[in-house]
């Protein structure tokens, strides 16, 4: 099964639930029908902000053990990473000739955490192995490098018994000023200064018809078009969107279309947010 969600530090802000309704019921739809598929393990493909991976940044990295930073509101506390799995599958993927790197321990931030609790219920409700993609700094591999990746991973797992469910967290169309302006790392105070200053600019770019098209791409059970998507086409839609190669490798590796649960311009949280999944799962779906 697959799970692509966009995160947002302004969804876990919102305590009041003022805004986001669409993709607050989409949450809690997917929610259910994971909840109703009970995977045996999740495969996250995650980014990062800056924060976690800082003076070394990999490509693509197996994370062997992980706790939440506590950024933005997400959650604090141990990941359940199944470390001889994951050793397994980085030693896979080597033999694939993708040169993975290892992280034998990290505080992950809301790129990870957000859509883990949302979804699981908390960071170690389910066994979980993280994958890190790069979608934040230069150099940025090409996006369908992730598809790739995504079907390497799914080949591992072919073999087991692991009712596996492939998450990807991150995008839609969203250009976050404390990404767009500068080039490393901010401490948590500059992050909240720079984020202030160029606020409302950056409510203007979300771009919905991106979005959807992305979306309606997805649906396609012939996921060899990802392979073909360029870096520029991605920064079409925001440095924030780059991020959607999360969703590639989740796709390719759960290889079948996607149905979009929900979709939401959420202007005051500076993101379009979508949430998507494999078709065969949204037929698990509680009627509201």
């Amino acid at each position: 099964m697959t799970l692509c969600m966009s995160h947002s530090p302004g969804f876990a802000r919102d305590r009041e639930e003022v805004d986001g309704h669409q993709f607050r019921a989409g949450v809690s739809s997917a929610r259910g029908i994971v909840e109703a598929w009970d995977p045996t393990l999740v495969v996250f493909f995650g980014s990062d902000h800056r924060r976690a991976f800082g003076e070394i940044l990999p490509a693509i990295s197996v994370v062997l053990s992980a706790e939440g930073l506590g950024d933005s509101e997400s959650p604090t506390g141990p990941y359940d990473v199944p470390a001889e799995t994951a050793r397994g599958l980085a030693a896979h993927l080597l033999d694939a000739d993708f040169d993975v790197a290892i992280t034998r321990h990290i505080a992950l931030d809301h790129g990870f955490g957000q859509t883990t609790a949302d979804i699981l219920g908390g960071l170690a409700a389910r066994p979980v192995i993280p994958i890190f993609i790069n979608c934040a700094t230069f150099p940025l591999s090409r996006p369908g490098r992730s598809a790739e990746l995504g079907r390497a991973v799914a080949a591992y797992f072919a073999a087991t018994n692991e009712r596996v469910l492939f998450i990807g967290s991150g995008g839609m169309s969203h250009n976050p000023p404390t990404l767009a302006l500068t080039s490393e790392g901010l401490s948590e105070e500059e992050r909240r200064a720079v984020s202030a200053a160029h606020r409302e600019a950056a409510k203007d770019d979300i771009r919905p018809e991106w979005d959807k098209e992305m979306l309606a791409r997805l649906g396609a059970d012939d996921t060899s078009w990802v392979d073909e998507v360029t870096t520029d086409q991605l920064q079409a839609g925001g440095v924030g969107a780059h991020e959607l190669r999360t969703w590639f490798a989740a796709y390719a590796a759960g290889n079948e279309g996607l149905e979009t649960v929900a979709y939401e311009p959420v202007r005051e949280w500076l993101t379009g947010l979508g949430i998507a999944v494999s078709r065969q799962a949204a037929e698990l779906r509680v009627p509201r």
